[in-house]
C-alpha cells in the first residue's frame, strides 16, 4: 500500500482526505505496474535519481536546474539521454545541467502575458490543473507559495515533472495523477487555481468552472488560459471532428463567450486581460518535439484559417474570483 500523499498536510480541513487517499493509491497502483507504457517513463525518472542540482533558478524564462559545471561530461550525457526519453517536450524552455531544452511551446511568452495580473502567491495554496511537465509550477515557485499541487493524469508528464523536481528539490511543489474530474475532492481548498489550455477539451465547460469555483476559498482567484476564436459576439465554435488537427476539442469560445460561461458558473470580478493571435513563433517543432506543430495546423494559403477551414486561434487569459 502506497503512503498517503505528502501534500495532504498542507491542505485545509475541508479536503476530503479519505477519498483523496483512496484516489491517490488507486492511481499509484495503476502507474506502478510493470508494463511497457509505464516503464517507458519510469525508467528515465529512475535513471535521474542519483543527480541533484545545486543551482536552481525559477525566475528566468528558461528555468535553470543545475549548472553545466556541476556534472562531468559523462554524467551530463547520461542526464541528457534520460531527458530525451521524455520526448516530446511540450512546455518549456528549461536548462538542465547545461543542456538547453527547447520545447514545442514557448511557455515563457504565456507567462510574461500572465505576470501583470498574477495574484499574490506568497504562502498561497495553489492548484495547476493539467500541469504537464510543471513549467508553470516552477515559475510559480519563485513567488514563494506554500504549496503548488499539479493535477496531471498523463503518465509521461507525471514522470517528467517528478524527474525535474527530483533534480530541482522544490519542496513546495507536488503532483498527483489526478484530473479536473477530481476537483470535488478539494472543496474550498485553494487560494489560486490555474487552468491553462484545458477547458476546450471538456464537453461541459460550465460544469468544470463550477467545480473550480467550489474548490476555491472565498476570495480565491482562477487564472484561465485558453484558445479562442476572434470576434466580439458571445459565440463558441463546435468543431465537427478536429480543430487545428487537435482531437477532443469540444468548444472554442470567443472572449465574451468565455466571460459569460464564468458569470453563469458564479464567478465575479472578471478580467480578460490578454488576447493574442497564435503563431509559429510561440508553438513550433523543435529538436525536443519533432512532430507536426502550429504551422502544420493552419491553412497554408490563408493563415487566418485552420487546416479544417475554421477561424485560426487566439490565446486569451482571464482572471476571475470567487466572491464569497
Amino acid at each position: 500500500m502506497t503512503k498517503p500523499p505528502a501534500y495532504l498536510d498542507q491542505l485545509p480541513a475541508s479536503a476530503r482526505r479519505t477519498e483523496i487517499i483512496r484516489a491517490h493509491q488507486e492511481r499509484q497502483r495503476w502507474v506502478l505496474q510493470d508494463k511497457k507504457g509505464f516503464l517507458r517513463y519510469r525508467r528515465p525518472y529512475e535513471d535521474l535519481a542519483p543527480f541533484h542540482a545545486k543551482e536552481v533558478d525559477c525566475r528566468a524564462d528558461r528555468v535553470l536546474i543545475g549548472g553545466a559545471d556541476e556534472l562531468s561530461t559523462a554524467d551530463r550525457d547520461l542526464v541528457e539521454q534520460a531527458l530525451r526519453a521524455f520526448m516530446p517536450w511540450r512546455k518549456g524552455p528549461f536548462s538542465i545541467f547545461g543542456t538547453p531544452i527547447d520545447a514545442e511551446w514557448r511557455s515563457d511568452l504565456k507567462w510574461q502575458r500572465l505576470l501583470p495580473c498574477l495574484p499574490d502567491l506568497k504562502d498561497a495554496i495553489v492548484a495547476d490543473i493539467g500541469c504537464n511537465n510543471g513549467y508553470y509550477m516552477f515559475r510559480m515557485a519563485a513567488h514563494q507559495p506554500r504549496l503548488v499541487l499539479g493535477l496531471e493524469p498523463s503518465v509521461q508528464h507525471y514522470y517528467c515533472f517528478k524527474a525535474l523536481n527530483h533534480l530541482a528539490g522544490q519542496t513546495q511543489l507536488d503532483i498527483d495523477l489526478l484530473g479536473v474530474e477530481h476537483l470535488g475532492l478539494f472543496p474550498t481548498c485553494f487560494d489560486v487555481i490555474f487552468l491553462m489550455g484545458i477547458i476546450y477539451h471538456r464537453p461541459s465547460p460550465i460544469d468544470v468552472l463550477r467545480d473550480i469555483l467550489n474548490a476555491l476559498r472565498p476570495g480565491g482567484t482562477l487564472i484561465l488560459e485558453t484558445q479562442a476564436i476572434p470576434g466580439e459576439a458571445p459565440l463558441a465554435l463546435f468543431p465537427e471532428t478536429t480543430y487545428a488537427k487537435v482531437p477532443g476539442t469540444y468548444f472554442v469560445p470567443t472572449g465574451s463567450c468565455l466571460l459569460n460561461w464564468l458569470k453563469k458558473a458564479g464567478f465575479g470580478d472578471l478580467n480578460l486581460f490578454s488576447q493574442t493571435a497564435m503563431s509559429s513563433q510561440e508553438q513550433r517543432s523543435t529538436e525536443w518535439m519533432t512532430f507536426e506543430s502550429y504551422a502544420d495546423f493552419i491553412d497554408p494559403d490563408d493563415p487566418g484559417l485552420t487546416i479544417e477551414g475554421y477561424p485560426a486561434p487566439d490565446r486569451i487569459l482571464v482572471s476571475a474570483r470567487k466572491m464569497k
